[in-house]
């Protein structure tokens, strides 16, 4: 098969157009954010029980992103403290991120999650689920310091099925 002069013409047109492009860098490339390495996040943690009682103490997790605008890693530990009562939850969340405007984002989480609770002196270890609904607000662009706000729904595995809501809030401090 012999191409005809135009239609070499026309190939080599289209390669060269076509190598051109792919070496040129959009001026949305230059633009784009560098995602942080992790955010780190510290606050204070309250739940309530739907059998009743309820617990203050803090928090503080470290949230990682293998799929930047698809997947969030965020592995956390939970203390709380009531009246001859100690729980420690540990979790770890699976999270879709939003980004709603340049300062602020909004990821929806579930995961699994472990309690260590020393109620009266006797201890229990359960395992459960979480739902997690997470804001985070940048007061400026470069997402250095921030804060957040995290409720959560709790589901025990263990006897009992135990369910509460929590909700943490405090500081966002991105790792570049």
């Amino acid at each position: 098969m012999i191409l005809k002069k135009h239609e070499v013409i026309l190939i080599i047109s289209l390669l060269f157009f076509t190598l051109n492009a792919i070496g040129q860098v959009s001026p949305k490339d230059t633009l784009i954010k560098k995602e942080p390495v992790a955010v780190a996040e510290f606050g204070g943690a309250a739940s309530l029980g739907f059998k009743g009682g309820s617990s203050f103490g803090y928090s503080a997790a470290v949230e990682v992103t293998p799929v930047e605008d698809w997947l969030e890693l965020e592995s956390g530990i939970t203390t709380t403290f009531a009246k001859h009562t100690k729980e420690t939850d540990i979790d770890l969340l699976f999270k879709k991120p939003w980004t709603l405007s340049p300062k602020v984002e909004f990821m929806f989480g579930v995961g699994l999650a472990w309690s260590h609770a020393n109620e009266d002196g006797v201890t229990t270890n359960s395992a459960g689920g979480e739902i997690a609904l997470d804001f985070m607000f940048w007061p400026a662009a470069k997402h250095k310091f921030g804060w957040y706000l995290e409720p959560a729904y709790d589901y025990s595995f263990s006897r009992g099925h135990d369910q509460s809501i929590g909700i943490s809030a405090g500081l966002l401090v991105a790792f570049p």
